[in-house]
């Protein structure tokens, strides 16, 4: 193969890449409650990390909540955005009557050890048949994102994909289905649908300040997305 041939074919690779990187389109309703048949997702189940059986519906039947569906749990993305997500202050969540939710697409016996990972003691549930994933039409499209485009992305991609290679090693197992996206959502009390966010690529989780300024909770000084506290 020639030298031109070489570099037209890394510019070509280039410009593959360029094209699938997205980063999140920030706060905008993405779903009507007319495009979900919440009646039917509410039957459906998650599971605790006892195994338990938990009624999707219950989760926001009395109470407001914000809904995280995660990648996979051994991706380093999914990992330090929980992460973030373990810095809410109780107290702002309960100020505001919010329900704080993780739900991620892994066997439930995982749920300890990335809740450990995470150091996230709120409600962690896994819908390891993806059932409501798929019922919320989150995307099943493997699809790269930019680490710049995120407020909650604090490793470089080498350190993170070593970071979540080594993490795989030790347990030899997947831990959801890689080509998973997530998404989030406000939900309840009752069947409302109050705000969604469906992630096109790895990277395109919401910003955790513009979904907690969806649910009416004050703001978070994130390590990459610091606030003004008034003191």
């Amino acid at each position: 193969m020639s030298a031109s041939s070489i570099l037209e074919k890394d510019d070509q690779e280039i410009k593959d890449v360029k094209e699938n990187i997205k980063i999140s389109r920030g706060p905008r309703q993405e779903i009507e409650l007319e495009d979900v048949e919440l009646a039917k997702v509410a039957n459906m189940s998650v599971y605790d990390e006892n195994g338990n059986k938990i009624r999707f519906g219950d989760i926001y039947k009395k109470q407001k909540t914000i809904i995280v569906f995660t990648r996979h749990f051994l991706c380093f993305m999914c990992k330090e955005y929980v992460e973030d997500l373990a810095l809410i202050p109780l107290e702002y969540l309960q100020a505001a009557d919010v329900r704080l939710v993780v739900i991620g697409p892994a066997p439930h016996k995982f749920i300890k050890s990335f809740r450990e990972a995470t150091r996230y003691n709120y409600t962690l549930y896994c819908d390891p048949d993806r059932e409501i994933y798929k019922a919320f039409g989150l995307s099943e499209k493997l699809t790269s994102g930019s680490l710049k485009g995120s407020k909650h992305i604090k490793s470089g991609f080498i350190m993170g994909v070593l970071t979540s290679t080594w993490r795989a090693m030790k347990v030899r197992e997947y831990q959801g289905d890689v080509k998973q996206q997530g998404g989030a959502f406000i939900l309840g009390p009752g069947d409302k649908l109050q705000f969604s966010h469906i992630d096109q690529s790895s990277t395109d989780h919401i910003a955790i300040n513009d979904l907690l300024h969806e649910a009416g909770v004050q703001p978070v000084s994130f390590p990459n997305d610091p606030r003004v506290l008034q003191i």
